[in-house]
């Protein structure tokens, strides 16, 4: 991110950790039969209608100071967690709002819900942007609009992916807020307090994209649907746990230990994953955490050397070595045997 006045505007680095943009073959979209669970739609659909947070987004006059006071190391880091988090929800805003735009004919309900999902997006990127802001940025999300490339992922893929990353929000904003709740004197600025009511909002929406599995058991109940969802449960942890590792010291400007809140996110998102999925990680297997470990070192040694003046030719040839060992131990985890959701009788608040 670079800035260079008062309300100067910024655009993410993309990388291949950045959250990313997403699109789908909206013509095989609309042609799901979601018959099969009708009544749980017409629940969530109410659900969203009621917008429970539609007064809690609004700003009060603990924002109204200047956030000069901030460390200038825990400033940055936290101005980067807003504009990755900012990203993450416009990216999600536009997904929505594209599919409820490409359903309305075929499939109204369904239609209605991404609507009414991203307008919950749209409202969380905007509170942060709006945060960004407080620090004399902003984040250009028309910019981001027309500069980011779109990954195509067929519906269930966006079914398995999107549900994921949902609920593994929900479990990090919770999280964060239960810690700041019993020790207020890190909370360092005002937007933690509304990660109650907000995590809420990431609930539903996985709870509506668990709905779509379901009324798909195709998506399930086969031997290719077991090898997928591992696959996207390892996808998110790694992604989440090689950020965070990158971003230890903002955790630890809020008073987490950013592996300790790492591993508590994951073991509750696989608990609650398990519930949908027909298999969860053996996230109790001693190794798990080790070659997670040693992916998020091989990732800062990826960042440090393009940190140096190396030509382009001499950062590929020093990062091949890397790369494979990380392909490696992601290899290793992903083989390592997975759980039945059916044997997990964890209960998860």
């Amino acid at each position: 991110m670079q800035t260079t006045a008062n309300s100067s505007k910024i655009s993410a680095k993309e990388t291949l950790l950045t959250p990313r943009f997403y699109t789908t073959d909206f013509k095989e979209m609309s042609k799901l039969d979601i018959s099969a669970n009708a009544n749980e739609f017409d629940a969530l659909l109410e659900e969203f209608r009621a917008d429970y947070n539609r007064q809690h987004f609004i700003r009060d006059e603990e924002f109204q100071q200047s956030w000069n006071n901030l460390e200038q190391k825990t400033k940055a880091l936290f101005i980067e967690f807003l504009e990755r988090s900012c990203t993450a929800e416009f990216s999600g805003f536009l997904l929505y709002k594209e599919l409820s735009r490409r359903l309305e004919k075929t499939n109204p309900v369904i239609a209605e819900c991404f609507l009414l999902m991203s307008r919950d997006e749209a409202r969380h990127a905007g509170f942060l942007n709006k945060a960004i802001e407080d620090f004399d940025l902003s984040l250009d999300l028309g910019f981001l609009t027309k500069s980011r490339k779109y990954t195509l992922f067929s519906p269930k893929f966006i079914f398995y992916a999107t549900y994921l990353s949902e609920k593994i929000g929900y479990w990090r904003y919770i999280t964060i807020y239960r810690h700041l709740e019993e020790h207020p004197e890190h909370r360092i600025y005002p937007i933690f307090r509304f990660f109650e009511n907000w995590c809420q909002d990431e609930n539903r929406h996985g709870d509506f994209f668990a709905a779509l599995l379901k009324s798909q058991p195709q998506f399930l109940d086969n031997l290719k649907a077991r090898l997928w969802c591992r696959f996207f449960l390892l996808s998110v942890f790694a992604t989440m746990y090689l950020n965070d590792f990158q971003r230890s010291d903002f955790y630890q400007a809020i008073g987490l230990d950013s592996r300790q809140y790492d591993i508590q996110v994951i073991r509750k998102t696989n608990e609650s994953a398990s519930r949908i999925f027909p298999v969860a990680l053996d996230v109790d297997k001693p190794e798990f955490f080790t070659y997670l470990d040693e992916c998020a070192c091989q990732n800062r040694m990826l960042i440090e050397i393009d940190e140096k003046n190396y030509s382009n030719l001499i950062k590929n040839f020093k990062k091949l070595p890397i790369y494979l060992k990380m392909g490696m131990n992601l290899l290793q985890l992903y083989l390592i045997p997975p759980i039945d959701s059916a044997s997990i009788s964890s209960t998860v608040r």
